[in-house]
C-alpha cells in the first residue's frame, strides 16, 4: 500500500558538534514534527548533517532516525524509520525505510519504505 501524509516541523534544536579549520562543520539536530493526513501523529526526529556550500544546492548530506506514534490505515501504534540524502550540483540520492521488528501496537507487523520531502512523507509498506 502507499500513503502520502503532510508534516509541520514544530520544533528543531541543532548544535554544530564538529567545527574544523578546513572543511565543513557537522551538525546534530533534534526535530519534533506533528503529521496529518492519511498518517496523523507526531515523531521526534535525531538527525546528523552536513552542508559543504551556502545552501543545500551546493552538496549536503543527512541522516536520520525518527520514532513516529499515530495512526495509520486506522491502526494506532509507533514505528521507527531511518532515512537520508546526500547531493549537490549533480542531482541526489535518497533512501528511507521502516526498521523491521521496531513497530509497536496494532501497527506492530509494518514494514517498508518511506520518502521524506520537504514537508511531505510517501511510505510504501505492508500491513498484515
Amino acid at each position: 500500500m502507499q500513503i502520502t501524509a503532510t508534516f509541520e516541523i514544530t520544533g528543531w534544536d541543532q548544535v554544530l558538534y564538529d567545527e574544523p579549520a578546513d572543511g565543513p562543520p557537522l551538525g546534530q539536530a533534534t526535530i519534533r514534527k506533528t503529521y496529518t493526513g492519511a498518517l496523523e501523529g507526531t515523531a521526534e526526529v535525531r538527525m546528523l548533517a552536513c552542508q559543504t556550500g551556502d545552501s543545500p544546492a551546493d552538496g549536503a548530506g543527512y541522516l536520520a532516525q525518527e520514532r513516529v506514534t499515530g495512526t495509520l490505515q486506522g491502526r494506532t501504534g509507533t514505528f521507527v524509520l531511518q532515512h537520508g540524502a546526500c547531493g549537490g550540483p549533480g542531482g541526489t540520492d535518497q533512501f528511507g525505510f521502516i526498521v523491521p521488528g521496531a513497530a509497536t501496537g496494532e501497527l506492530a507487523s509494518l514494514t517498508g519504505t518511506c520518502r521524506v520531502r520537504h514537508g511531505e512523507i510517501t511510505l510504501d509498506y505492508r500491513l498484515d
